[in-house]
């Protein structure tokens, strides 16, 4: 188990919405852009990394009560979207890592799978 804090300073992770706190723990991780999956299989408390960068990601992360998002290679969300996040209280963060590196790198801190 990882704190989200540490998770943001191991990877070098931007903050687009801080979310609920930062201290949150990390139990799991799923990487994954088909939302309806993630509903159906994302547990409490997992990190999600996905390129997907709508509203709808904030819904999906606000109802499983995830720890937080990551978007790969760069990819950002538009502002209105960050404010629905940060309202929700959903912790989004970018990487330049693609979503293969980010999968390893968080399962060699320890962050295991959702299964």
């Amino acid at each position: 188990m990882r704190k989200l804090e540490e998770l943001i300073n191991e990877l070098d992770l931007e903050v687009l919405s801080e979310g609920v706190s930062l201290d949150r723990e990390v139990l799991s991780g799923c990487c994954c852009d088909l939302l309806s999956w993630v509903m159906a299989h994302g547990k409490r408390n997992a990190i999600w990394i996905t390129v997907q960068a709508h509203v709808n990601v904030v819904a999906v992360a606000s109802l499983l009560e995830l720890s937080g998002v990551i978007l790969p290679s760069g990819v950002t969300m538009d502002e209105k979207t960050i404010e629905k996040a940060q309202e929700e209280g959903v912790t989004i963060l970018s990487s330049k890592m693609d979503a293969f590196q980010l999968s390893g790198m968080l399962y060699k801190l320890g962050v295991g799978s959702e299964r």
